[in-house]
């Protein structure tokens, strides 16, 4: 079956079960807490709005996709009291970036909290917020963030992007799973997750297409689920398609992995491995899976992607 088909499905099957589960993705009342753990609240709510934004763009509207993600976008930004719990944390945790980099998820949707702008906009022209010391892919994290908040960036993408694992070209054999996570949103960043297709540099985007696939192929053999998504994503975001071959072989083992009801974990069984089925090991290798699906969906016949020249 076409990779696009299979993709589709997997998609379909994916948003249901994160609509059955939204429930997960609420905030609660420690939200604002000092010392909350935000990788188990506002990151959570702030995937499922990316993903939700992406869907939007690429499923035509009328499709269940397209009414599906539009059902969860809203649900998200209710969440966030339309915006009004950023302007709190940013008051609370002044130089924090994370409040900035769940907004642009939002704002990049349209939805939008001018009081939050503007509050951010006095704290990005600090010299504490330009000089905060973070990993290069974080930084550029954040310079994208800005510009889909309507902020001027404090640093170029291109000076960020140097300092980054994949800005680097190293040598194909040292990818590992880590450098895997790191390169893939690099690429997200520098195309504002699959919109710009001309963010990513030529000499980066000749040297992922030639070692993408190897790269799939080994995730996939590993089930590497979540891995896999964001890797088959990154391929969606390059102006060159990768092989047929190797983006069926990808869905199918991923529509293979996903459970019934929708659900995809994180990783496979394998070897010495248990995987419960829980909404932690599952909720963002199932949203990175609708993810990979509306960017590949999104591509044309040809293999370029939708809005792109041909």
């Amino acid at each position: 079956m076409e990779a696009t088909a299979v993709a589709g499905g997997v998609a379909e099957a994916g948003l249901t079960w994160v609509s059955d589960h939204r429930d997960s993705f609420r905030l609660g009342p420690d939200a604002l807490a000092p010392g909350g753990d935000v990788n188990s609240s506002w990151k959570p709510l702030g995937e499922l709005a990316q993903v939700c934004v992406c869907v939007l763009r690429h499923a035509p509207e009328g499709h269940v996709l397209h009414r599906r993600a539009a059902d969860l976008l809203d649900f998200a930004w209710r969440q966030t009291r339309e915006g009004s719990l950023f302007l709190e944390l940013q008051r609370l945790e002044p130089w924090a970036t994370y409040p900035l980099e769940v907004y642009a998820a939002f704002a990049s949707g349209g939805l939008r909290h001018p009081g939050f702008e503007e509050i951010a906009a006095a704290v990005t022209r600090t010299r504490g917020w330009r000089v905060t010391e973070q990993e290069p892919n974080r930084r550029l994290s954040i310079l994208n963030s800005e510009l889909r908040s309507g902020l001027t960036p404090h640093l170029s993408m291109s000076s960020a992007l140097e300092r980054t694992w994949l800005g680097g070209l190293p040598e194909p054999w040292s990818f590992e799973t880590a450098a895997g996570y790191t390169l893939t949103h690099v690429v997200f960043h520098l195309t504002d997750w699959g919109y710009d297709i001309g963010g990513v540099p030529p000499r980066i985007a000749d040297y992922l297409t030639a070692w993408l696939p190897p790269w799939i192929d080994t995730c996939v053999e590993d089930e590497q689920w979540d891995l896999s998504c964001e890797l088959l994503a990154v391929a969606a975001c390059l102006p060159e398609a990768p092989p047929v071959g190797t983006a069926e072989a990808a869905w199918t083992a991923l529509a293979g992995a996903q459970d019934a009801s929708g659900a995809l974990p994180e990783v496979g069984p394998g070897p010495g491995r248990s995987v419960p089925r829980d909404f932690a090991n599952c909720y963002h290798s199932t949203l990175m899976a609708a993810f990979a699906a509306a960017l590949t969906m999104g591509r044309r016949h040809d293999g370029t992607p939708q809005g792109a020249s041909a």
